[in-house]
């Protein structure tokens, strides 16, 4: 009887005892939620009104002439500045949450058992498919690195986001033909792929700054424990806290140089010693292009003016993708995660290829 009886008191005790501890978990995790659900909406609405509050507040309230060389400069900075560091806040802020439950392990172990060149490729689809220029894959590169994907892959995929633009791709197609732009889509992607294959064969984990890996995230999951939502956010957040006061001031250095010599540069000046005869335009107009920064929409029609001016199409093809891939103010804020010698062999892996893709350009549509 004795037995029964104590079977029967924690069957009826057991639910009382469990209630009141889930009860408030419960009502926390549907506040989190909902703060959540209120927070996404404000970042969606200030980066949807974002580019039209400038262009209110400096065209309209100001008067400025956006059209012009400095209106345009200065709407360029604030609408860029504050589109990236939206970018970067809210981009970390959701890979922080998902890499809580994301099992880096068995990331990395799906990513092996399928082999490098699977790897690679995954990273150039995701380059293709996330509409980011140069400067805005940043923050997606950072998340990857942290969570243990292979730096090939990250750095195959920092390639392949801003080159092998849908946007240029289009345009290309309407400007240059359809046959031009799988061309573009085509050698992008080979070009992304190969050089994380060769940075695939070294070691290059020792030049990322620690402060990548070193995230709260990290350390949370280190031990194996599985976080509530709430602790992923409050990690989510630690971290995008941590990343934003490193990296925002060169945020702001890298557009305002970017703004200062956006669209200052007029196509007659690279048709003025890039033209067909010279065998060094290629590389002349790949390093000319850097300090352009434009994103795919804006570069096609400079394409097309220089090739409208006699300039071959791998002379053309260099310009715009350099100026789409590479960028100062990229360099400027890559410098905060990545140390210096990654960060040149990056840019120089990058500025051969497309020096090569350009030179293949002319061979073939000569």
């Amino acid at each position: 009887m004795e037995s029964s009886f104590d079977i029967d008191v924690d069957r009826y005790e057991e639910p009382m005892a469990a209630d009141p501890i889930q009860r408030p978990d419960t009502r926390r995790t549907r506040r989190v939620a909902l703060g959540l659900a209120a927070l996404a909406a404000v970042w969606v609405a200030a980066y949807a009104l974002n580019e039209h509050v400038w262009t209110w507040l400096l065209g309209g309230l100001f008067r400025m002439d956006l059209t012009g060389q400095f209106g345009g400069a200065v709407h360029f900075f604030f609408y860029d500045t504050v589109k990236i560091l939206l970018l970067l806040s809210g981009l970390m802020f959701v890979i922080g949450l998902l890499r809580a439950s994301l099992n880096v392990e068995r990331a990395r172990a799906f990513l092996e058992g399928r082999g490098l060149f699977v790897g690679l490729f995954m990273a150039v689809v995701l380059g293709v498919v996330t509409p980011f220029c140069s400067c805005s894959s940043i923050p997606l590169f950072m998340g990857f690195v942290a969570a243990g994907i292979p730096l090939s892959i990250t750095l195959t995929f920092l390639i392949a986001s801003p080159l092998v633009s849908e946007i240029a791709a289009i345009m290309i197609g309407a400007h240059f033909g359809v046959d031009v732009a799988v061309a573009y889509v085509v050698a992008g992607s080979l070009l992304s792929m190969a050089i994380g294959f060769v940075l695939s064969r070294f070691d290059l984990d020792r030049w990322v700054e620690p402060m990548v890996f070193a995230t709260r995230m990290a350390r949370l999951r280190a031990d194996g424990h599985i976080p509530t939502l709430a602790e992923r956010v409050d990690a989510a957040r630690e971290d995008v806290r941590e990343i934003f006061t490193r990296v925002w001031a060169w945020v702001v250095v890298g557009v305002a140089i970017g703004a200062a010599i956006h669209g200052w540069v007029p196509a007659d000046f690279f048709a003025s010693f890039a033209g067909p005869d010279n065998p060094l335009a290629v590389p002349l107009v790949t390093l000319f292009a850097v300090p352009l920064y434009v994103n795919g929409g804006g570069v096609v029609p400079i394409g097309e003016a220089l090739w409208s001016k006699g300039l071959p199409l791998g002379t053309v093809m260099a310009f715009m993708m350099s100026a789409i891939a590479l960028s100062i103010p990229e360099a400027i804020m890559l410098r905060r995660v990545m140390k210096p010698p990654l960060l040149g062999i990056f840019f120089g892996a990058v500025t051969v290829g497309i020096i090569v893709v350009g030179y293949l350009f002319n061979l073939l549509y000569a």
